[in-house]
């Protein structure tokens, strides 16, 4: 179930907003009110994102960008203020996963995760600011991975990503504050997906036992938490990283 708050009219960037969390993330902005610029990179996948998302009767509109490249984030962001006018709620969900022990770690695996996981939250909260700042308010919401917060065997580059996230949500909600522009971050612990659907049935149940809830977690759980960051509610609320785990690292 999607918790209700009063998104009217606001205008919602959610890089990644095609399928899985993110577009759960997409579906539960709009129910809200929230008019949607959905992130993604696969035309068909926002094509199916995008009818999904209209189904709640709000504006929404797919901008296919690379996270990485300057140039088509900054490009982005300038087609969303030319036609939204304004952006009020930028949600960092675009990420990547390229698991390799560390010692076979290729250049290019880490650069890739980095690049997405990272660097395009950087660049998107970069463009973004600047109308923000300009309104004196905002809303920024980063997704990071309790594989941040504890990391994760084969995942140096997927882990360093979602640590270096954390830092850059709280160096930014320092740095944005004074201008009414709130910075947080959740930290999902495993969430049912199509990347988790991949994984064999004996490491599911050995993570599930590690998880005191005992299951998995929804997109929509993930979902509850955007709202509430982005809400009027959790405007005095910044530099927080919120773990939506099921209790796995408490």
């Amino acid at each position: 179930m999607t918790i209700k708050v009063n998104l009217q009219d606001r205008v919602a960037i959610v890089t990644g907003g095609t399928r899985g969390i993110g577009l759960g993330i997409c579906e539960a902005l709009a129910q809200c009110g929230a008019k949607i610029a959905c992130i993604g990179t696969n035309p068909e996948k926002m094509q199916t994102a995008l009818e999904a998302i209209r189904q709640h009767n709000v504006d929404a509109e797919g901008h296919l960008c690379n996270v990485a490249n300057t140039e088509e984030v900054e490009k982005t962001v300038a087609d969303i203020l030319a036609k939204f006018g304004k952006v009020d709620i930028l949600v960092n969900n675009a990420g990547i996963t390229d698991d390799v022990p560390l010692g076979a770690m290729k250049d290019e695996q880490w650069d890739n995760v980095i690049g997405v996981n990272l660097r395009g939250p950087f660049l998107f909260t970069r463009a973004c600011t600047k109308p923000m700042r300009r309104a004196k308010s905002g809303r920024i919401i980063n997704i990071t991975s309790i594989s941040g917060l504890i990391g994760n065997k084969g995942q140096a580059n997927y882990s360093a990503s979602k640590a270096g996230l954390i830092g850059f949500t709280r160096t930014a909600s320092k740095e944005l504050a004074g201008k009414n522009i709130t910075v947080n971050a959740i930290a999902p612990g495993f969430v049912e997906t199509d990347m988790t659907a991949v994984l064999p049935e004996v490491y599911k149940t050995e993570i599930k036992n590690r998880i005191p809830l005992a299951r998995f977690g929804r997109s929509e759980d993930v979902a509850n938490a955007v709202l509430y960051f982005a809400s009027d509610e959790a405007s005095f609320v910044t530099g927080q990283i919120l773990t939506v785990d099921g209790g796995m690292i408490m």
